[in-house]
């Protein structure tokens, strides 16, 4: 008879040697290491959420110190170009930091600058807390533009830049530049029954410097007030933190901000003197009309008589 042939295949028997048993190939090998490897866990989303936060947050504030920042509106000077005002949620504005390393201020142009030493009235007041917490949220809020800045920031227009002469005003009430009145569409008037603006003899913007005032053109602390006006008014260009582009909140208000330049349009005037210089010739012409037309009869009668004693 012939042996049972047993059940269990050669490979599959425990009593042989490792030896004795064939060697599998590297990639079988490879084969079953992958089958037998347990799978990664994944991180539960709670665990992430603060790590993204935290990553959003450092881009935030990169961002918003190198390239863009959201600033708040919080003062009604800029109206209507930009809101705010006491009690009421001002504009959120996206202020460009980049293009002034590139290029100068230019008229018309909003710009949100640090306030020199001769800026004395500070429109967006520190509201700080005695509560440390409450410190920190502010100055977060601040950092990422949804809180009052604690700096001293302002918002103005470009008016005029280093090297031109500007004042207040011509017959018209309107801003001279150069000798030329400014075309200023933008201009708001706090009150509609009051539209005339400051005067002010002419200053000369130094070098390196720009000429600011606010849309609400009576209702502004600008350089027209700011250090006693004149000169002390100017701001240097390198406090200029940045251009105002873009209304990003509240959502009805969201747009592009008006960089309308005031000089494009501007017309020649021709400075009126004081009244009482003015008068001078009015006064002169009619002080010689008297010797003017007595002489005139006089040398008429004459001419007559002669004429009639050249008679026959």
């Amino acid at each position: 008879m012939a042996e049972p042939v047993s059940q269990n295949a050669p490979e599959d028997d425990p009593d042989r040697s490792e030896e004795d048993k064939p060697r599998l190939s590297r990639s079988e090998e490879r084969g079953g290491s992958r089958r037998r490897a347990k799978p990664a866990k994944k991180r539960s989303f709670w665990k992430e959420l603060p790590i993204l936060l935290v990553i959003a947050l450092v881009l935030t504030i990169l961002i918003q110190t190198f390239l863009a920042k959201v600033f708040m509106i919080p003062s009604g000077s800029m109206e209507a170009t930009l809101h705010g005002c006491p009690g009421c949620t001002g504009d959120r504005i996206l202020v460009d930091r980049v293009t002034y390393d590139f290029t100068e201020p230019s008229p018309g142009d909003v710009v949100v600058f640090k306030g020199p030493p001769a800026w004395v009235n500070n429109e967006i007041a520190p509201q700080e807390s005695s509560n440390i917490v409450v410190r920190g949220l502010q100055g977060l809020g601040s950092l990422v533009g949804f809180a009052p800045p604690d700096e001293r920031d302002f918002v103005k227009r470009v008016i005029a830049v280093g090297g031109q002469t500007v004042q207040c005003c011509d017959p018209q009430g309107r801003m001279i530049v150069d000798g030329k009145a400014l075309d200023e569409p933008y201009i708001y008037w706090d009150n509609p029954s009051n539209q005339e603006q400051k005067t002010f003899e002419p200053v000369k913007v130094p070098a390196g410097m720009v000429w600011v005032q606010g849309d609400n053109r009576n209702n502004s602390d600008d350089s027209r007030y700011q250090g006693g006006g004149g000169v002390n008014g100017a701001v240097p260009v390198d406090n200029i933190i940045g251009k105002a582009r873009i209304i990003v909140l509240p959502p009805g208000r969201w747009g592009g901000i008006t960089d309308h330049n005031p000089q494009e349009s501007a017309q020649p005037v021709a400075l009126g003197a004081p009244a009482w210089q003015s008068g001078l010739p009015l006064g002169a012409g009619i002080a010689a009309a008297w010797p003017a037309l007595f002489v005139g009869r006089k040398l008429k009668s004459g001419l007559r008589r002669a004429a009639a004693g050249r008679k026959p």
